[in-house]
């Protein structure tokens, strides 16, 4: 997995490139609390580039979304995959978070 990360307007933008599992997920963990820690407390998940999803990618993006309340900020998805929105309607996470179908869409709701 690769995050790409770029600042957009008021939110962070993080690129998340490749798979989002049991080997990955810690690396996301760790740099969702290095931004929120240093202030960054907008964040966007693009997941256009995702290619797989597992239960721990599920439960460390619902980790940034309830370190980023606690912040009193917001963490919200975008641009999910066919493959990768089913997994979130099945799970249920397409109530929990805010999912936008486009990039632009998203950070012009910020």
């Amino acid at each position: 997995m690769e995050l790409v990360e770029e600042k957009q307007g008021k939110a962070l933008v993080i690129g998340i490139r490749g798979r989002l599992d049991t080997t990955t997920y810690a690396q996301l963990e760790k740099r969702l609390e290095e931004l929120m820690e240093s202030g960054e407390t907008r964040i966007l998940a693009d997941c256009t580039m995702m290619d797989y999803i597992s239960s721990s990618g599920l439960r460390v993006l619902l980790i940034g979304l309830k370190k980023a309340r606690l912040y009193e900020g917001r963490f919200a998805i975008c641009s999910l995959r066919d493959n990768i929105r089913e997994i979130f309607e099945i799970s249920g996470f397409m109530s929990i978070f805010e999912v936008f179908p486009t990039r632009e869409s998203a950070l012009s709701s910020f």
